[in-house]
């Protein structure tokens, strides 16, 4: 029988010096931002004796005289616009509630989805009946942020034919902070598969489709088998997705591709092997400053 042995290696030793310097951006709870009294403070600020004093660990943003710091891990905090995945929770009255990520469960309202057939008309009492015929509990979306409320939820919305119910595929979860806010979030890569990066930080990765049905509104899921190169390929982009994310890389779809074609030298099963993970990660990079060079 095989084994894979790995022996332990000596940790190469790391200068943060240069680091600290040049990212003084960054603060940790209990860092001075400013003793300058004239900026007022944002979230993630406190003042102690007349200094303006980080309460988390974060980036430092200024916009005019407003100071605050933006965590680097977090619960998502959504914004207009925002593309997001979520599963059903719950089927309530004339809404769906949506686990996103974020603090409180997002709604999603009844007349905020379009119906089987992509029919425009009120919703009626037949329609809130059948609710769970389009959408029930466990079931996965994909929506766009359409308002926020007062205490922080989200409401969403389904009304384009591009968002809506999803059907097979892997979903992976990683922190927020590392999605890239982009014109798109829903890429076709040239390897054969699909992902929907949501800003909330959930990822969704499929095979990409042939043609779809327009006339299902959103809720047309196929459920046939899906090839074995298929399964390889969103295998590779997911261990690709999580070696990125323990390497706190920004996810978008040019560094999600780079880091897929650095990895097809090694199995899949071994993209995850902390050593493999550090090459692969590397020669990312590598590629991500020669196309920005």
């Amino acid at each position: 029988m095989a084994a894979d042995m790995r022996l332990p290696i000596i940790r190469k030793p790391v200068s943060l010096l240069t680091s600290a310097s040049d990212r003084k951006d960054l603060v940790v709870p209990g860092d001075v931002i400013t003793s300058d009294t004239g900026f007022m403070r944002g979230h993630g600020t406190y003042m102690d004796d007349e200094k303006l004093t980080a309460s988390v660990a974060g980036e430092v943003e200024r916009v005019d005289k407003l100071i605050c710091v933006r965590p680097l891990k977090t619960r998502f905090n959504g914004e207009v616009g925002d593309v997001v995945v979520g599963r059903i929770t719950e089927v309530q009255q004339k809404r769906w509630k949506v686990e996103t990520n974020s603090r409180l469960d997002s709604v999603l309202l009844l007349s905020s989805v379009n119906l089987p057939g992509g029919e425009l008309r009120r919703r009626s009492a037949e329609d809130e009946l059948t609710m769970r015929e389009y959408l029930q509990e466990g079931d996965l979306i994909s929506a766009e942020v359409q308002s926020v409320f007062s205490d922080g939820a989200l409401l969403l919305h389904t009304r384009s034919l591009k968002y809506g119910k999803l059907g097979q595929g892997v979903l992976v979860q990683i922190s927020p902070s590392l999605i890239k806010r982009q014109k798109t979030h829903f890429h076709n890569l040239p390897c054969g598969a699909s992902i929907i990066l949501g800003n909330n930080g959930f990822v969704w990765l499929y095979p990409t489709p042939g043609h779809q049905e327009e006339e299902a509104g959103g809720f047309y899921t196929s459920l046939e088998p899906v090839s074995l190169s298929d399964r390889e390929v969103i295998s590779r982009l997911r261990n690709c997705l999580l070696a990125l994310a323990a390497h706190k890389v920004q996810l978008y779809d040019t560094s999600v591709l780079y880091c897929y074609e650095s990895s097809l030298i090694h199995q899949v099963k071994d993209i995850l092997k902390p050593e493999v993970m550090e090459e692969i990660v590397m020669l990312t990079q590598q590629k991500l400053i020669e196309q920005e060079g």
